[in-house]
């Protein structure tokens, strides 16, 4: 399930960023698009944990691999399968869109590396911002506009979105609550099942063995919830393999690394 890095260390989505600049940028507009096709080959994309109780009714959430993992939404169970968007880029169903999406072509991002000072940049080829004549007008008289302080506010939520997950994700390895994940389906017809793998889970023995106090302190701080909304949401995995059989987007190969 893992994406190979974007160009440059980019993040997933994005293929360039330029700091947004009332001198550079004064006449551009920003402008909803009508898909967005840098979905469509995307099988999962990163969550965070404050969207787990939205997103859990939707997607499986997992973990990615690795000392460092992060949660992820899974929108297909194959690399470049997505089942929630059409060929186009349009969803398919309504359904809880993660922030992540809704945040692009914006981020906030750090331009000097010795510097904690963040600024709004966003993706000159994603065709939302640009010299157009409709969307948003970005600046006024040299000042952002209310549009743009509504992105930059949605980031800043974002960033701090962030930071919680990653303290979330740090008493999940405190805990030593993580496993390899596997998942077997056995599709008809077949004899032998579709093994995925390469992800993170839960490990339930072990939630089951944690010390009293901690169970309490995971239940005061909300960690209780959240675990129990990544482990009911595995379910779906199972809907989404359905729906690549449906759409004709299963391998033959078995045994499958999902991210």
């Amino acid at each position: 399930m893992a994406t190979a890095p974007a160009p440059a260390n980019l993040p997933l989505f994005y293929k360039d960023l330029l700091p947004l600049s009332s001198v550079d940028h004064a006449d551009f507009h920003a402008r909803s698009l009508d898909n967005a096709d840098f979905l469509v080959n995307q099988h999962a994309v990163p969550l965070t944990s404050d969207e787990f109780v939205s997103a859990c009714r939707h997607y499986p959430i997992v973990f990615s691999a690795g000392d460092n993992p992060v949660p992820l939404a899974l929108m297909g169970l194959n690399e470049g399968v997505n089942t929630f968007v059409d060929d186009q880029g349009k969803l398919v169903n309504p359904v809880y869109v993660p922030a992540y999406i809704r945040r692009y072509p914006f981020l906030l991002a750090r331009l000097q590396p010795d510097s904690d000072e963040l600024s709004l940049c966003f993706d000159p080829t994603s065709g939302a911002v640009g010299k157009f004549d409709e969307g948003d007008a970005m600046f006024e008289n040299g000042q952002p506009t209310a549009p743009v302080q509504a992105i930059l506010e949605f980031c800043k939520m974002f960033e701090e979105a962030g930071q919680r997950t990653g303290a979330f994700m740090d008493e999940l390895k405190k805990a030593d609550l993580l496993m390899e994940g596997e998942v077997s389906i056995q599709q008809e017809g077949n004899d032998k099942p579709y093994v995925y793998r390469g992800f993170q889970m839960v490990d339930e023995n072990k939630l089951r063995e944690l010390r009293g106090d901690v169970l309490r302190k995971m239940m005061q701080n909300g960690i209780l919830a959240l675990i129990f909304a990544h482990l009911f949401s595995l379910q779906l995995m199972r809907e989404v393999f359905a729906e690549q059989v449906k759409a004709g987007k299963v391998p033959e190969y078995q045994e499958v690394p999902t991210v």
